[in-house]
């Protein structure tokens, strides 16, 4: 497996070792933390505004920072020999996992082919609020901009475009009314998997745009205790969403490929506590 990519933000002061997944001379998958934006944004509500006033357009993206390495020669692009690298489908800043990448214009337009097929290319896993009856069921339901609310999405019988996402129950978590869910996207709508979610009465957990909230220990474990002057931190305080596989044909040999990215440590961190005190 490659080394990790190294990137940083001066402005923001931050940093990060992006695992790499999976890498040939034509493909590039990597694990996308949470928090990094895919790319830059220009237009985004009010609420995706962070805690220090900092709106998301001025958040660092992915691309933006690969591509500013690539150009700056850092020492991972070079030994690449990379000129060229093109994002094929899109993460929400807040969504972590898998993320393909093509590091040539053949791969890539293969690619653009084959993603804007209607083909259930991608797995997700999510937790949310609620519980499923169902084992398994479907929202066919179509997605268009919110008329006022500005980088919010929702359900549109009569404008919006055409959306489907399958919807699988992997645990139960009935004491805390909660769930957790795979997620399969037949289209690739903006904020697709969030809006269905919703529209079902399964918000996403901290998906405060959508109608979720930020999960609490304290709300898990009865016998709760907070030490004196300290202040309790949600478990999961972003939207809990990661991209689990894409699975696709190569876009140059045709090999069928599975990527997959393992869970992150903060939702890892709520499973653990939600099965201790949930079930």
């Amino acid at each position: 497996m490659s080394a990790p990519i190294k990137l940083s933000s001066p402005a923001t002061r931050e940093f990060w070792e992006i695992p790499v997944l999976f890498e040939d001379e034509h493909l590039l998958a990597l694990d996308k933390p949470a928090g990094l934006l895919t790319v830059p944004e220009t237009e985004v509500a009010p609420a995706t505004k962070t805690d220090d006033g900092v709106v998301a357009a001025e958040r660092p993206s992915l691309m933006k920072l690969l591509h500013a390495g690539i150009a700056a020669g850092k020492p991972w692009a070079v030994e690449r020999k990379l000129t060229y690298l093109n994002n094929e489908h899109r993460l929400d800043g807040d969504t972590s996992g898998v993320i393909l990448l093509t590091k040539t214009k053949e791969a890539h337009i293969a690619l653009s082919n084959l993603f804007s097929c209607d083909k259930p290319l991608r797995k997700y896993l999510g937790l949310v609020r609620g519980n499923l009856i169902e084992p398994s069921f479907e929202v066919n339901a179509k997605i268009g901009a919110h008329a006022v609310k500005t980088g919010v999405m929702r359900v549109d019988k009569d404008n919006g475009k055409v959306a489907k996402t399958k919807i699988t129950l992997l645990e139960n978590f009935t004491r805390a009314g909660h769930a957790w869910v795979q997620c399969e996207p037949v289209t690739d709508r903006v904020h697709q998997i969030r809006v269905h979610l919703a529209q079902v009465d399964l918000p996403l957990v901290a998906d405060e745009l959508y109608g979720g909230k930020k999960l609490w220990l304290s709300r898990l474990k009865s016998d709760y205790r907070l030490k004196p002057g300290r202040e309790e931190r949600p478990l999961l305080s972003r939207v809990a969403l990661h991209s689990e596989s894409v699975t696709l044909p190569h876009p140059i040999t045709g090999e069928m490929l599975t990527i997959t990215a393992p869970l992150p440590k903060d939702l890892k961190v709520a499973l653990k506590y939600l099965r201790l005190y949930a079930n």
